[in-house]
């Protein structure tokens, strides 16, 4: 049995625990506003045709708190993304020593920018919003107080932990290696573009590799180059992690991850599923079928991954396994059908791309439509192959009835992606505000039809969907500034020139980014990657000839590759520890599956009309 810990050890646990709350409950709170004004501002609107002016910019003050916030729950709870597969091959007391590397590179980021965070709240007090007439510092103190709040979290993390020796001897290595490029820094200046590949190459590398949360890691190699290797002051940092975390369209990743959530608790993912199992079980690999399409329909709902997967797989496996599929095979199925869905509106990826190179949110919802059925028929074809010679002899075939009742019983469920597309083309909502009309409807399905509504589970939801959302939003923060100091140096010019002297022209081109994002979705995943690489490869391909939404649907494809295939894709891990099934069991079923999806991915990159046919 764990002892309690006790004496100044059982102290810093205590106040852990009760700054937990403390936390968690503005940041649920805040979800719901979000919610609410957003809504507000739909309904005053669409039905009494009276736009309010201030419900956007009461939403963006509201949602950098949100970010702020979920950031600090996700650094409670160590949900902030990170490569862990190579720390995962160490041994035990290795892998915990650099566990405390990681929380103290991380403290040492915040250290670093609570002073430039503080200054760059105090700057935004000359600033008045336009609508509510109210100091900009409101929104941009959100800022300084979500960093503080992780610094001190970080040192509680360091205070409980029972080997001292480790947290001593890893605050020394962190705080020795930022010694030695401090002084270094005379020596670094004259090198000019050279500490790009010294910072966002090596240090950044070492710090993924070594499990340093992706955010902190872009973050302390940025603030390292700017204040080192150019005069540009440290707040530019903030400022740019500012207007990265502050795009109006991101306001839809929370509110998607919450849809997520809400569609699997009220049952209407189940029903779903249910109706498709009908439809299919009775063939052979006919299960298989079923999970992917449902993903597809499911994803078509939550822009989540970890939510669609969740909503999915619990409710086919244990039929799946009853029927003798191997779980490797399952789990190594869940991961590409992750990846094949990447592209089903309203992906969190698709927004993100929107946000950050200008590309219009409503024709990538449209043009990632058909490369996901393109994808689906390649992971058939597959299940086809594998499963040819299932036996199905003690499966009963669903009868008339029980498929149309199957069928009455989705229909509301089936319905809610039609539902978000309509309210979006019709113009009662922005791609932003459409996730809480799928909410509202979520939630009426779940109390009046489905009779699935947990009212005790809606408050860990709205603090997963916080966490969440922080996690991702920090990230997107990081790489704006990491991108921008890349844009800064010139390294963006650079890249265009050669990327468009490539020979081969366009074809060159389309094959260089399958196998870029292919490498860049495994090592830093997908948000990380295109915030970081977008901004500086869509001018480009535009300029050789490739449609935006052509190449959006391309890059995206191939990073989903990199993430959910192992060793190194997180999201195969995701797909493992939602099934319960050892990723070693998964390795070698999932090659095919991934084969599957290169030769979809550049079926679609060979022939653009799948990406931009509708548009």
């Amino acid at each position: 049995m764990k002892q309690p810990l006790s004496g100044w050890r059982g102290g810093t646990a205590r106040l852990t625990r009760a700054l937990e709350p403390a936390i968690a409950i503005p940041a649920a709170l805040l979800v719901v506003a979000e919610i609410v004004v957003l809504l507000l501002g739909i309904v005053a609107r669409y039905v009494f045709h009276a736009p309010i002016v201030w419900t956007d910019e009461l939403a963006g003050i509201l949602f950098l708190w949100l970010a702020m916030l979920g950031s600090v729950i996700a650094f409670q709870r160590g949900e902030h993304m990170r490569m862990t597969a190579i720390v995962g091959m160490l041994a035990p007391g290795t892998r915990a020593f650099l566990d405390v590397v990681a929380i103290a590179a991380s403290l040492a980021f915040l250290l670093l920018v609570i002073h430039p965070a503080y200054d760059f709240a105090v700057d935004e007090v000359y600033i008045r919003t336009p609508a509510l007439d109210i100091v900009n510092s409101w929104r941009a103190a959100a800022l300084p107080v979500g960093i503080g709040l992780m610094l001190i979290v970080a040192l509680l993390r360091l205070a409980v932990i029972a080997d001292m020796r480790k947290v001593l001897t890893a605050i020394a290595l962190v705080g020795a290696l930022v010694a030695v490029l401090a002084f270094l820094a005379p020596v670094l200046k004259p090198l000019g573009n050279l500490n790009l590949l010294i910072f966002f190459v090596f240090l950044v590398g070492a710090m993924v590799f070594v499990a340093v949360p992706i955010a902190f890691a872009f973050g302390l190699a940025t603030v390292g180059y700017l204040t080192l290797t150019t005069s540009t002051p440290s707040v530019v940092v903030i400022g740019r992690m500012d207007e990265g975390m502050s795009h109006l369209i991101l306001l839809a990743v929370p509110l998607f991850v919450f849809l997520g959530l809400l569609i699997e608790m009220t049952g209407m993912a189940r029903a779903m599923v249910s109706f498709l199992a009908s439809l299919l079980g009775h063939v052979r690999g006919g299960l298989q079928y079923v999970l992917v399409g449902a993903m597809y329909l499911v994803s078509g709902i939550s822009g989540s991954k970890a939510a669609d997967m969740a909503a999915v797989a619990p409710v086919l496996f244990p039929e799946m396994k009853a029927r003798g599929a191997k779980p490797g095979d399952l789990v190594a199925l869940l991961s590409a059908t992750g990846a094949q869905t990447e592209t089903i509106p309203p992906s969190l990826v698709l927004i993100t791309i929107g946000s950050v190179t200008g590309v219009s949110i409503a024709a990538l919802f449209t043009g990632g439509l058909l490369p996901g059925i393109v994808l689906a028929v390649m992971l058939c074809a597959v299940v086809w192959w594998r499963y040819r010679r299932e036996d199905l002899s003690h499966v009963k075939r669903a009868t008339g009835r029980e498929i149309g009742r199957a069928f009455v019983i989705a229909i509301p469920a089936v319905a809610l992606p039609f539902v978000i597309r309509a309210a979006v083309v019709e113009g009662v909502a922005t791609a932003t505000e459409v996730s809480t009309i799928g909410i509202v409807y979520s939630m009426l399905a779940g109390l009046l039809i489905y009779r699935q509504f947990s009212w005790r589970r809606l408050y860990p939801m709205l603090v997963e969907t916080a966490s969440l959302s922080g996690a991702i939003l920090l990230i997107i923060g990081a790489a704006t500034g990491m991108a921008w100091a890349l844009t800064q140096s010139g390294f963006s010019a650079s890249l265009a020139k050669t990327m468009t002297a490539l020979p081969g022209g366009v074809p060159m081109f389309l094959a260089v980014t399958i196998v870029a994002f292919v490498i860049l979705g495994s090592v830093l995943e997908g948000i990380p990657a295109i915030v970081l690489f977008g901004p500086l490869l869509f001018p480009i391909a535009r300029q050789v000839g490739v449609h935006e939404v052509h190449y959006a649907m391309v890059v995206v494809l191939a990073m989903g590759i990199g993430l959910f295939a192992p060793p190194f894709g997180v999201g195969y891990y995701a797909a493992c520890a939602i099934s319960r099934i050892n990723p070693d069991e998964g390795m070698k079923p999932i090659a095919a599956y991934m084969i599957a999806l290169l030769i979809g991915t550049i079926i679609v990159a060979v022939v653009p009309w799948i990406s931009i046919g509708f548009l």
